[in-house]
């Protein structure tokens, strides 16, 4: 099943922390999450999948957005998960909404996206 939020609505305002300042425009993630094409991308990932069958899947800008960490940051999935989970960048790159402290999918998972892709 395919759930898909368009990622027009994330602002860096928009972008909830629990500290008391803004994300840095200048921070490279921020900059890199501007420059992607995530809505056509998006596209092409769902080509392949059916609305109306299935587990619901992450998000295109999530699966996208950790296989992009993991190929710049040249790491292993748990660690792509852990890097996800602690930093407030990252988590505005892959499309969150706001920080969240809890892992937002488990590594396992990042075998089935790169089969999937």
């Amino acid at each position: 099943m395919i759930r898909y939020t368009p990622t027009k609505q994330l602002t860096l305002e928009g972008f909830s922390t629990p500290f008391s300042q803004q994300l840095s425009t200048t921070n490279r993630w921020v900059i890199l999450a501007a420059k992607i094409p995530w809505d056509k991308l998006a596209d092409v990932y769902y080509k392949k999948m059916r609305a109306d069958f299935g587990a619901p899947t992450l998000s295109a800008r999530m699966v996208i957005g950790a296989v992009i960490i993991k190929h710049i940051l040249n790491i292993d999935d748990r660690e792509v998960v852990a890097q996800i989970t602690e930093n407030i960048y990252l988590q505005y790159f892959v499309g969150l909404s706001s920080f969240q402290q809890e892992a937002p999918f488990d590594a396992s998972l990042m075998v089935s996206i790169r089969k999937r892709l």
